[in-house]
This record gives C-alpha cells, sequence and structure tokens, in this order.
C-alpha cells in the first residue's frame, strides 16, 4: 500500500504545482472573491443563513445576517453555475462570468414546493436538473438519516424505480429499473467502487453517513461512464468543503429497536486559507433482525470506517485526496426455519431469542476491507476546465465457514482507475466535452475454496460530448468507444482436480446517446433520451465455479459469454405549479445479449464441504438471450395547504425474455408509495414534521420457471422530527417507525426469501444530529 499513497502524494504535488503555475501566468489577481446578496423576491428582506453552491470548484458559503456573501479564492476568469438553497423557497440557480465585474444577487420567490436542483450526474459540468434530458433523482442527507435505514441502498429503496436486493440488514444491491449488479454502476470519491459487485451478497462498500447526498441516474449511462453504467449510476456525493476561515464538525448517532443497531459518527473538518480538510470515523453494530416472534441468528453485522481529505481550493481550481478505509464483519445465515417457525443449531437445539440477540458472530461470516484513494481535481487550463480522478482500491474479502482462524474463500482485488476530462471554454451556450477512461485489476484467490478464478483485466475507454443550451431547455448528444481485455488464469486445486480453465476475451463497443430537455409551456418540462449502453461480461458470469456461502445454489459461469449492449428510449414530462407538482416517466429497454442465472430442468449437485458434509445444491448457469424492459415511473405532490404535503410515487417494470416470451428472472413487483408529511411553524424550532406513509407493493407472478411468486403487502411507516438553532449549527432530532404493524412478508428480491426467512418486522429509529 505504500508504494500507491507515495505515487498519489507525489501526484497531488505534480498537480498543485501546476495549477499554482498556471495561476501564476494566467490570472494577475493572486485573491479573487465574488460577492452578493440573498433576499426574499416579495419583501426584499434579506435572507439569513441561506446555502450557496459551486459545485464544479467544489466550493460552499452562505449569508450573514444582511443576506449578503462571499466567495475567496475563486478564479478569476470562468463561467460557474452557482446554486443557492433556503428552506421554504424555490431553489435558485445562474451562471455567472467571473471575467465580467457584476452585482450577484439572488431574489428567491417563496414556495412549498421545491423546484429543480444542481445536478452533476450525467453532465461533464454541473446544470439545472431541468437541463438535464436524463432522469436524475437526488437524495438529501436529511432524506437518507431519517428513513432509519440499515444501509445506504435501503436509505433510497423508495425512489421511484430504484429497489434492492437483500440479505437480511447489512447487504442491499441496487437495481435500477430491473437492472442490477453489474448493470448499476456506484460512484463514490468521483471513481467507479469495484468491490466484486457481481456477488449476490456483496454490497456497497461505503460509509453511509458520509453521503451529503446521493443522486440517482436512471438509464444507461455508458457515454460518460463506460461498462457497467447499463443500467444506471448510484453517485455518492460527500460534502463540499466549508467557506474560508471556517472549522466545525458533527456528530451523528441512531438506535434502531430492530436488530439493536447501533450507529455513530464524527466528522470533523475546516478550511484555512484554501487549505482544506476533513476527518470522519463511523461505526456500527447490530445482532439478527427480527419479525412478530423470531430473531434471525447470525445474521448480525459490525462495521467502523475511517476517511480524511486533504486538499487545496485556489483561484486555478482545486484539488482534494480523499483516503478511507471500509472494514465489517456480517453474519451469513445457512438455515431458515423449521416447520414451527424456529431456528435451530448444528445440534438441533433450538436457539432462543435472547441467545440470537448476541453480537458476536457465529460461522459463517464475512470479513471484508475496503481501501479506497482518490485524487480529484479541476485545473482552469486555457479557459476550460480539466477535471480529473485518478482512484485506487484494493478490495479483500474473505468468508470464514469451518474455522474463524482460516478463511474459505479469500478474494484480493486491486483496482487502479483514471477519468480524465476536459470541458472545453464555452459561453454558456455550447458546452463540449472529451473525456478519456480506464481502469486496470488483478484478482487474487489466497483460500482454499474457489468461486472465480484469478484475472487479470483493462479496458479504456474515449467519449466526445456537447450540449446546447437554449433559452427554456437544452440538447445534447455524444459519442464513445470502450475496449475491454480480461484474462482468467488456469487452476488446479491440491488434489490435481481442474477448477478452472484459462480464458482470454475482449470486447469492444461503440455508443452513443441523443437527449432534449424544454420547457414547453409555463410551468411544464419535457425530456427525452435515446441512448445505447454497453457491459462486458464479469468474472463470475465468465468464469464461477462453486458455492457461495448465504447464495444457497452452485454457479457456473460461460467465458463464452457475449457482451451485452442495450438501446433506451425515456420520455418523462413535469409539471410544477404552486400547490402541485407531476412527473411522468415511460422507457423502452432492449437488451441484446441479456447474461441471467436459471436453474434448468431443477440440476442439482451434490457439493462437499471443507469437512467432508455433502449437501445437495441447485445449479444456476449464466444464459444469455434479447431481452426487452418496459415500464415507468409517475409522481404527485399536492400542497393543499403551505404546511401539508402529500406525496405519492408509483413505478412499475416488466421484463421480457424476447427468445420464449417468458418473464425475466428477479424484476421488483409494482409499488406503490403515499406519504403524508405535515410542518409545523413551531416557534424556537426549525424544520419540524410529522409524517405517516404507506408502502403498497404488489403481488409478483410474472416469474420465471424456477422462481416462486411472492404476495403483495402494505407497510405502515410514520415519523416525527425538528431541529433548532444553536451557535455552532442546526441541533436535530428525529424518530422514525418502520412496519409499524409487524407485517410478515416476503420482498421479491430477498434472497432470505428461498430459506423461508421474512423480512424485517416493526422497527424504531431514534437519531440525532449534533453541530461542533
Amino acid at each position: 500500500m505504500s508504494y500507491i499513497f507515495s505515487f498519489m502524494k507525489r501526484l497531488q504535488l505534480l498537480i498543485t504545482a501546476f495549477g499554482v503555475l498556471l495561476s501564476l501566468n494566467t490570472f494577475a489577481n493572486a485573491l479573487v472573491s465574488i460577492k452578493g446578496k440573498v433576499v426574499d423576491a416579495t419583501t426584499q428582506a434579506p435572507l439569513v443563513g441561506a446555502t450557496l453552491y459551486i459545485s464544479d470548484l467544489k466550493a460552499s458559503t452562505s449569508t450573514n445576517s444582511n443576506g449578503e456573501f462571499t466567495f475567496n479564492n475563486v478564479p478569476a476568469k470562468g463561467k460557474f453555475l452557482l446554486e443557492v438553497r433556503y428552506l421554504g423557497y424555490k431553489t435558485s440557480s445562474k451562471l455567472i462570468d467571473l471575467a465580467v465585474p457584476q452585482d450577484i444577487s439572488f431574489a428567491l420567490a417563496p414556495s412549498v414546493i421545491e423546484s429543480a436542483e444542481v445536478v452533476i450526474t450525467g453532465t461533464p459540468f454541473s446544470s439545472n436538473n431541468k437541463t438535464n434530458s436524463l432522469a436524475v433523482v437526488s437524495v438529501s442527507r436529511d432524506q437518507l438519516a431519517q428513513s432509519a435505514a440499515t444501509n445506504l441502498v435501503d436509505a433510497i429503496a423508495k425512489v421511484p424505480g430504484v429497489s434492492q436486493v437483500t440479505t437480511g440488514g447489512a447487504i442491499s444491491k441496487p437495481t435500477i429499473r430491473g437492472l442490477g449488479y453489474n448493470r448499476v454502476l456506484t460512484m463514490v470519491d468521483g471513481a467507479r467502487e469495484e468491490g466484486q459487485q457481481w456477488g449476490d451478497e456483496h454490497g456497497v462498500q461505503v460509509d453511509q453517513f458520509s453521503a451529503a447526498r446521493i443522486e440517482v441516474l436512471k438509464g444507461p449511462a455508458s457515454l460518460l461512464y463506460g461498462s457497467d453504467a447499463l443500467g444506471g449510476v448510484i453517485n455518492i456525493i460527500d460534502d463540499l468543503v466549508p467557506a474560508e476561515g471556517t472549522y466545525n464538525g458533527n456528530f451523528t448517532t441512531n438506535y434502531n429497536t430492530n436488530g439493536g443497531l447501533t450507529g455513530s459518527s464524527l466528522m470533523m473538518q475546516g478550511n484555512t486559507n484554501g487549505f482544506v480538510y476533513r476527518g470522519r470515523v463511523s461505526y456500527k453494530n447490530a445482532y439478527g433482525f427480527g419479525y412478530k416472534d423470531h430473531v434471525v441468528p447470525n445474521a448480525g453485522f459490525n462495521e467502523i470506517n475511517t476517511s480524511a481529505m486533504l486538499g487545496l481550493n485556489k483561484t486555478w481550481g482545486y484539488t482534494h485526496l480523499s483516503l478511507s478505509r471500509f472494514a465489517t464483519n456480517i453474519g451469513l445465515v445457512e438455515e431458515g426455519p423449521d416447520a414451527d417457525g424456529n431456528y435451530a443449531d448444528e445440534d438441533g437445539n433450538i436457539i432462543s431469542n435472547s441467545d440470537a440477540k448476541k453480537r458476536s458472530l457465529n460461522l459463517p461470516f464475512q470479513n471484508i476491507n475496503h481501501y479506497r484513494a482518490a485524487l480529484n481535481s479541476n485545473v482552469l487550463l486555457g479557459g476550460g476546465q480539466l477535471k480529473s480522478t485518478f482512484a485506487f482500491q484494493r478490495n479483500i474479502r474473505k468468508e470464514f465457514e469451518e474455522t474463524k482462524d482460516e478463511p474459505g474463500l479469500n478474494l484480493g482485488l486491486n483496482s487502479y482507475t483514471y477519468d480524465v476530462k476536459y470541458s472545453f471554454a464555452n459561453n454558456g451556450v455550447w458546452e463540449p466535452t472529451i473525456g478519456l477512461q480506464g481502469m486496470y485489476q488483478t484478482n487474487k484467490n489466497s483460500g482454499e475454496e474457489f468461486l472465480v478464478p484469478d484475472y487479470n483485466s483493462n479496458n479504456v475507454g474515449a467519449f466526445a460530448y456537447l450540449k446546447r443550451n437554449f433559452e427554456n431547455g437544452a440538447i445534447n448528444a455524444g459519442v464513445r468507444y470502450d475496449y475491454k481485455k480480461i484474462d482468467g488464469k488456469d487452476l488446479v486445486n491440491e488434489d490435481g482436480d481442474q477448477v478452472f480453465n484459462a480464458f482470454n476475451n475482449k470486447f469492444s463497443n461503440v455508443t452513443g446517446s441523443v437527449g432534449f430537455a424544454f420547457d414547453i409551456a409555463k410551468n411544464l418540462n419535457l425530456k427525452g433520451n435515446i441512448g445505447s449502453g454497453f457491459r462486458a461480461p464479469n468474472i463470475a458470469e465468465l468464469g464461477a465455479n462453486g458455492k457461495h456461502e448465504g447464495t444457497f445454489r452452485y454457479e457456473i459461469g460461460n467465458s463464452s459469454l457475449k457482451q451485452e449492449t442495450s438501446l433506451q428510449f425515456d420520455l418523462g414530462l413535469t409539471y410544477q405549479a404552486e400547490n402541485i407538482t407531476l412527473g411522468l416517466n415511460a422507457y423502452s429497454n432492449k437488451i441484446y445479449n441479456y447474461i441471467y442465472l436459471s436453474n434448468l430442468n431443477s440440476e442439482t449437485i451434490d457439493y462437499t464441504g471443507e469437512e467432508g458434509d455433502v449437501e445437495t445444491l441447485p445449479v444456476y448457469r449464466f444464459l444469455q438471450t434479447d431481452a426487452s424492459l418496459i415500464g415507468g415511473e409517475a409522481s404527485v405532490d399536492f400542497h393543499l395547504v403551505k404546511a401539508l404535503h402529500f406525496e405519492n410515487t408509483f413505478a412499475y417494470v416488466k421484463g421480457t425474455n424476447n427468445a420464449t416470451n417468458s418473464p425475466l428472472p428477479f424484476i421488483p413487483a409494482a409499488s406503490l408509495n403515499n406519504e403524508i408529511r405535515f410542518e409545523p411553524q413551531i416557534k424556537g424550532l426549525n424544520d419540524s414534521f410529522i409524517k405517516v406513509g404507506l408502502t403498497n407493493v404488489f403481488k409478483q407472478d410474472r416469474i420465471d420457471a424456477f422462481e416462486t411468486e411472492t404476495d403483495g403487502y402494505t407497510l405502515f411507516d410514520a415519523g416525527i422530527g425538528t431541529s433548532f438553532k444553536t451557535k455552532k449549527g442546526k441541533f436535530n432530532v428525529w424518530v422514525t417507525g418502520q412496519n409499524l404493524t409487524n407485517k410478515l412478508y416476503y420482498n421479491h428480491l430477498s434472497r432470505y426469501k428461498l430459506a423461508n426467512i421474512y423480512n424485517p418486522g416493526r422497527n424504531v429509529s431514534f437519531g440525532i444530529s449534533v453541530p461542533l
């Protein structure tokens, strides 16, 4: 690891020195500031505490008691999108030219409805979401915290079109519009996360407390992100740096009654003359989740995460070095309950709920360590922006099955990624960008069991993107070329048995995208996109041969698989008036050579474990077919009175195997979410709310031959919370309840459904967030 960090440090110094030289040669002003004011559009009264952001510079500030703001150490030239947010007012943004002296002012209109905010996902420049042709939904830190979720992916599961493949409370994998696994790309610190994400029980390795917000891009995003973004992108975005001269922090803690989850996180950050820094440490611990009168034994987990960021924000741009370690231990459940609903140990003795609530993990369990180093920079060059992300990740995944001393499965994955984009100087009308991205990977088995072979992988992609802005909208287009090579290694075990045969595969593809977004009438926005996607098969699909703990099956790969390609049509309509918003999205996605798992003709295999015990497992093989996914999302928000919000969302996707005209497997059921939220104005308090909601999931009876139907269900949720101002900032407190009727149900994508283990029952979560 030391040589990686040495490399990153030298690279940081090189970019910093380059930026300093650039600033000396290009900008005469050593220190540049911009100032402005934020007022109420009706009364012209100053708005105190409004927050302003320049995402492309990773800069933020807030207004003082006179509604005035200042950004220091900003470039002397360049056009950047400046966004301002203030609770109870419409979010506003405008493109500012720093080379032109001007009085920057915002007059915000009061509104009970949040307007489209600035997003950074799916576009090289930060842009107003109304001009983004792709469907992007943003989830704030408060929404994440108040969801009472046990992991980050569960926290966004109510976004229309998003669902999750779950393995208990610790592991969730995102799916977007019916596509998951390596078809959804997760971005962390500006780099794609690589952590053996092909596995059913391999979750996202991210500290959920670190996310300032999450942007979910729904639809093919291969143009800007390459292979594995065929279904969409989950972009986990950390905080922008604080204003210059600021030093602050935050402590957040919560407790869940179901599973006894305790989670806490401490963060401190500061900005001293453009030298920015942040440190965070988080800890979570839980025993097994429960439903009705049962607690699932060995379903607990513990997790400790540490991260740090050091960087410079100067007149030439910024450079930030982020380092993190994600470490977790997760219990795996091998067997479900007996006919009476009780859980038993290996000797057949009933496990009591009190024993199941012990926080120590038994065999089998996972131990995962994920190390990440990322260097993010934006250097202003030739009037344009040179953005780059260089990252190194090491994922060490161990599964302990027979003993806690030696892992059965032990995988070590090293990933080196780079992403360099240059956005040419523009006048706010034409926005051209070119980019180069790539990744080199090595994966090595060090355990006594094998599921996937050792391999090396190398891929590279280049793209060109152009956006044309108009007064009431924008159009965009782009083209991309990708090439990937993967070499699987031969392996013979100690008994002389051939476990894996060597293979060498090459994949290449050209993708493109064309889209538009326009205000076609007052309060009415129409957007559409036609995009192609590309995904090379992952190592499990090409070379798997074995049983993975917690999967309840034996998987066999196919090294002859072809790459997946797709063509998706997406159309969205948004109507936003004073007291109502309406959103409709429809899509049709044709995927060629779609790869999926199937248990053909009830095939089984007798699998012998390390201690000679034999169990019969179903055999799942990776197959290919042409497939179609069609569906849509709808949302309606009523605000009949200022303090009352009635929010409703619906999502549906239908997956079809075009070769057999039969349903695709593992497609989420249709869902309808309703929530009433009351936000009273209470003297001395802020952001107060009371909410009640219903999650309605419909029966899923469109299933593949080896699947079973899943009944529909309705869950009742509720919550209450408030905040009050202190000298350091806002002190938040909330209580959230989930499944308050203690409903017994299966989620169709729950992997524990195969073992007749229900999803979690009633849960009440208590949380506080304290400014420091």
